[in-house]
């Protein structure tokens, strides 16, 4: 893999030579199977070639050796090359520590290096390890749900440690109060609905594990929300197709989110299901579009639209990368992943604010929205429209029946009216 890249045998030979080469040398090709550039090679090769140095001038024998040497590496590193960059000293440490932990991954892959790849660690992980184990086990919760959990645990512990809060026994229901008000002026309703709900559950364990009094869950108390009182966050048909003009259709990142935008706004699919669609889900020969184990529980076939379809063939053919994996959608960039739920839902925000379409709370269900208004406006019975987005319950649809968008927009801008 080396002769790939570096043309001089001497140069290559050097490479082999080193205590660290065959490492070395899996990275290369690691690099290449994920898509990365000829110029993260030639750039990256040097920093580990060096590390290796590093490391057996100060003692390293044996590749486990090599992970007590990251962190006296980069500081040494950055502060001999540093000087010669013009970016920040925190972009200069990550271009020195992206490879080398990388390869320590290769070598040993339960290494976990500081990159900000890696995963967040879980909130009050040493007072209450167990917590996120007790949720997927005895709880049996899903693992998106089990995120919800960590983002608003998150905020908590941040909070706590603004205001000098050291030990979770000592938690009060002046303090808990404190923070629901704090964040209620920053989350949606929706949100703090989730966050009091995630605070009961943490402080009913915290109680069983002997942390907190019986009566602390009972200090929260959820937001009252009235039913059906908020609206969709739709947009109208003329919207939609002015977000679909500003895509650049001509480059492989287009090609990849005009077909995601289809598939959201066509069908109302949510983000995780456009993420988690696979090669397999798309019968070409029937015209068909399989969506499975969907929230409601159940799986829904589609006709495939021959737009949609024209824009999946588009995508496959001239955007997606060369890989074995079966998922649909893949990142442009190195390393060629597979796109999160959460990066759908950015590139819906990305092009409703390019197309300068004002929305509230932005993102791929802004276009599943847009999808059941259309379905409604269009007089389509409510369980149909149900089965056909995937509602878990009638009452999911039932917020549609409040506004006609289209005629209170009309109303909004004076269509029709003679002023005197």
């Amino acid at each position: 893999m080396l002769e790939r890249y570096f043309f001089k045998p001497d140069t290559i030979d050097r490479l082999q030579s080193l205590w660290i080469g065959e490492p070395i040398e899996r990275y290369v090709q690691w690099l290449t199977e994920h898509g990365y550039a000829a110029r993260n090679v030639y750039r990256r090769v040097p920093i580990l070639r060096q590390f290796g140095e590093f490391a057996q001038q100060h003692g390293a024998k044996s590749y486990p050796d090599l992970q007590t040497h990251v962190e006296p590496f980069i500081s040494h590193w950055v502060r001999e090359h540093g000087k010669h960059y013009e970016k920040p000293p925190r972009w200069v440490e990550h271009e020195v520590r992206t490879p080398v932990e990388q390869l320590l991954q290769l070598i040993s892959p339960d290494f976990k290096g500081l990159g900000r790849s890696r995963r967040i660690q879980n909130p009050f992980h040493e007072e209450v390890p167990a917590f996120f184990s007790f949720l997927r086990l005895d709880r049996g919760l899903r693992e998106t749900s089990i995120l919800h959990y960590g983002h608003y645990l998150r905020l908590l512990e941040a909070y706590l440690r603004g205001i000098g809060f050291i030990r979770l026994t000592d938690l009060t229901p002046a303090v808990l109060s404190a923070f629901v008000i704090e964040s209620s002026r920053k989350l949606s309703r929706s949100s703090i609905t989730g966050l009091c709900s995630t605070l009961r559950v943490f402080l009913r364990y915290l109680h069983r594990e002997g942390m907190a009094e019986s009566a602390l869950s009972g200090a929260i108390e959820h937001p009252r929300r009235y039913r059906l009182s908020d609206l969709p966050r739709s947009i109208s048909w003329e919207e939609v197709r002015r977000m679909l003009e500003v895509v650049d259709r001509r480059s492989a990142l287009g090609k990849r989110d005009y077909a995601i935008l289809l598939l959201l706004v066509t069908y109302g699919l949510r983000g995780c299901e456009v993420a988690g669609m696979t090669l397999d889900h798309i019968d070409w020969k029937r015209e068909r579009l399989l969506v499975p184990e969907r929230k409601a529980g159940h799986n829904t076939a589609y006709p495939l639209s021959s737009v949609v379809g024209e824009a999946i063939v588009d995508y496959l053919k001239h955007g997606r990368p060369e890989t074995s994996d079966r998922l649909l959608f893949f990142r442009v960039l190195a390393p060629r992943r597979p796109l999160t739920p959460t990066t759908i839902s950015q590139r819906a925000t990305h092009y409703l604010r390019k197309a300068g379409i004002p929305v509230r709370r932005p993102g791929s269900h802004t276009l599943r929205h847009t999808c059941v208004q259309r379905l409604v406006d269009a007089e389509f019975s409510f369980k149909i429209i149900g089965d056909y987005v995937g509602h878990t319950s009638p009452s999911s649809t039932q917020i549609y029946t409040k506004v006609a968008v289209e005629a209170l927009r009309e109303v909004a801008l004076g269509y029709g009216e003679d002023l005197p």
